[in-house]
């Protein structure tokens, strides 16, 4: 008897119909959306998002800020961890199965065997998704770029998010902050609000000389808005309405509290929404957003550490130079508050800067395990991540698994009655794997 379909053996064909060249354009994208009736004519109001660092936060404090305020929320966002799923949620809840494996096949049949990135023809498909249930807003996350990304084909949305720009994806954009702001800054529509994170200045630059050709009204932290805060206690958050004190945000970081002003600023540009400080207090008290500073509370790896102690293991999926300075400020403020030794476990594509990222912790952590991101050909090898810690100055030493790496920790310091702090990071693909095998 034939198996059922499933989802990842549809996805797997999809695959198959990647370019050989890559080329980041729209026709493909408008091409197939006309073929399945233009769903995207058919969204809700939407929030699109563009940055290097960051969009995945700030998407999740929205969500959670609009369902605190009893809205129906689509969100897509990418990459997944762990389920393909992960990136199409409807109302709340992650796609179902069967919807899913629907919706692919349809876009596939109506693709008619013909190129398309995987990314383009999925994001068919979760626009496809988004008009079969009802919503009131969809939070849409462009993939890597702006104006030529998959997403970017809305012609109005209700308001447009940049996150912070660092060096990323310079094989498509460029090897300049301008170019590649210049990318990201395609998201902006005309007269449509936009809300800027900080910034470099030659980002805020592009973004500003956009908006000013566009007539996009901008919302920009430090000048139209502003936000800081303790770790633990209150963000302080600043408008045109006055300053307000909420709830320190409930994903752990220095970084988050600017990544939640986003949000905060974004929800005060919504026509039609009612959000009030209440809604926003419990959407930060309740955000969630795995594999970023993300503390392993159980599972598998958790219970490796030793007992009756004090160690800590946290999970960051960050890779570049910009994320390197994030998890940098965290673990400096983790040496101020109580001195734990912190040791990295490091895992990298080969297509970011391992140097660039790494530079930027080493003076925070006591030593490195490199590992290689299981079943990722892409992944860089365990004598490169080695090769890179000891460029930078860290002691480093290479294991087959983040098991055997967080073996080698627990055995070499288990006659220590010292606590300590082990990040798995330098990899949104490591994190999905990690948070897959502590299932």
């Amino acid at each position: 008897m034939a198996k059922s379909p499933t989802s990842d053996i549809v996805l797997e064909r999809l695959t198959k119909l990647h370019p050989k060249l890559i080329d980041l354009e729209l026709e493909r994208t408008q091409r197939l959306l006309a073929a399945v009736g233009h769903p995207e004519r058919q969204l809700p109001p939407v929030i699109h998002v563009a940055g290097t660092n960051g969009k995945g936060s700030v998407i999740a404090y929205l969500r959670s800020i609009l369902e605190a305020a009893g809205y129906r929320v689509h969100v897509y966002i990418s990459p997944h961890l762990v389920r393909f799923h992960e990136r199409i949620r409807l109302n709340g809840k992650l796609i179902d199965e069967n919807l899913l494996i629907s919706l692919l096949e349809e876009c596939e049949h109506a693709n008619g065997g013909v190129p398309i990135t995987f990314f383009e023809i999925t994001t068919v498909a979760a626009f496809l998704a988004f008009t079969r249930e009802p919503a009131d807003i969809v939070l849409l996350e462009t993939g890597v770029g702006g104006e030529f990304d998959a997403t970017n084909v809305i012609d109005q949305p209700i308001a447009t998010v940049l996150m912070p720009i660092s060096f990323d994806h310079m094989q498509f954009f460029g090897n300049t902050l301008t170019l590649i702001a210049k990318a990201k800054a395609g998201i902006m529509k005309h007269g449509r609000p936009a809300i800027v994170s900080p910034q470099p200045d030659e980002a805020m630059a592009v973004f500003e000389a956009k908006a000013a050709e566009l007539k996009v009204p901008m919302h920009r932290f430090g000048q139209e808005w502003t936000c800081d805060g303790d770790l633990k206690n209150a963000l302080r958050f600043t408008d045109s309405r006055g300053p307000r004190i909420y709830p320190a945000p409930g994903l752990a970081g220095r970084h988050q509290f600017r990544n939640a002003g986003c949000a905060i600023a974004a929800t005060a540009v919504l026509d039609g929404f009612k959000i009030t400080d209440a809604h926003i207090a419990q959407g930060l008290r309740n955000v969630t957003w795995p594999a970023r500073m993300q503390r392993l509370a159980q599972g598998p790896l958790v219970e490796m550490l030793p007992k009756d102690s004090k160690w800590e293991l946290w999970l960051d999926g960050g890779h570049n130079a910009e994320a390197g300075e994030v998890i940098a400020a965290m673990l400096a403020d983790w040496r101020a508050e109580d001195g734990k030794p912190v040791h990295l476990i490091f895992g990298m594509l080969n297509t970011k800067d391992p140097i660039a990222f790494l530079k930027q912790l080493a003076p925070h952590a006591e030593d490195m395990a490199a590992v290689a991101i299981p079943g990722d050909h892409a992944s860089l090898s365990i004598d490169e991540c080695v090769a890179a810690g000891a460029e930078v100055g860290l002691l480093s030493q290479g294991y087959r698994s983040v098991e055997a790496a967080l073996r080698a920790l627990v055995d070499t310091h288990s006659g220590s009655s010292e606590s300590r702090r082990v990040l798995i990071c330098g990899s949104l693909y490591l994190a999905g794997t990690v948070l897959a095998e502590n299932d």
